[in-house]
Formats: structure tokens, sequence, C-alpha cells
């Protein structure tokens, strides 16, 4: 018998006098949704889950986000991109976005 909610998902509170907290996640889940869960169906857990993953991924170290001057949170500033190299262009969350990288 399966228990819900599974054991890695838990609630987290919004902490005291952050009202901002709430908006960021909402603002979150909105962008998940819109960019990836309303073009797919799931055929379980597992398959969410993955998607779930390469979303993440995407997001952290390749979107850019408004807040840092359009670079991913994880980017690395003392990497140097060299603009003369050529453009590739990568598929990824099962092929609904496109990556576009110069090649190191």
């Amino acid at each position: 018998m399966r228990r819900w909610p599974p054991k890695a998902l838990r609630a987290i509170k919004t902490p005291v006098r952050s009202p901002r907290a709430n908006a960021i996640a909402e603002r979150f889940v909105g962008t998940l949704r819109r960019d990836c869960l309303d073009h797919l169906l799931f055929y379980g857990e597992r398959h969410l889950r993955k998607v779930l993953a390469e979303y993440e991924h995407h997001f952290n170290h390749h979107r850019p986000h408004q807040g840092r001057s359009l670079r991913p949170p994880l980017h690395d500033l003392s990497e140097v991109i060299d603009m003369a190299s050529r453009i590739h262009c990568r598929r990824t969350v099962i092929g609904l976005i496109s990556e576009y990288r110069r090649a190191a």
C-alpha cells in the first residue's frame, strides 16, 4: 500500500515576515506548468520525475533569468565564451525545449 504524500515530498511553510516567498514559488510553478507540464502526458510517476529533473537542469543551467542580467542561476562568471565559435542546438525536456550554446 502506498502512502501519500511520498516520503520525498513535504510541505514547507512560508517564512515569517517574507511575503515575497510565496509569490516566488508561485511564479516558478507557473513557469514550470506553462513551459513543460501543459504540453505532455505522463505515463507514471517515474516519467514525471524524469521530466522534472530534466527541466530543473535546464532551468538552473541554461534558461536566462531577468534578475541575473539574463544569466542562468548556476552560470560561472569566470567562463569565457568564444563569440566566433559555432552554435550548437540541443533538444531537452523530451524535445520540448531547444538549448543553443556556443561550441567549446
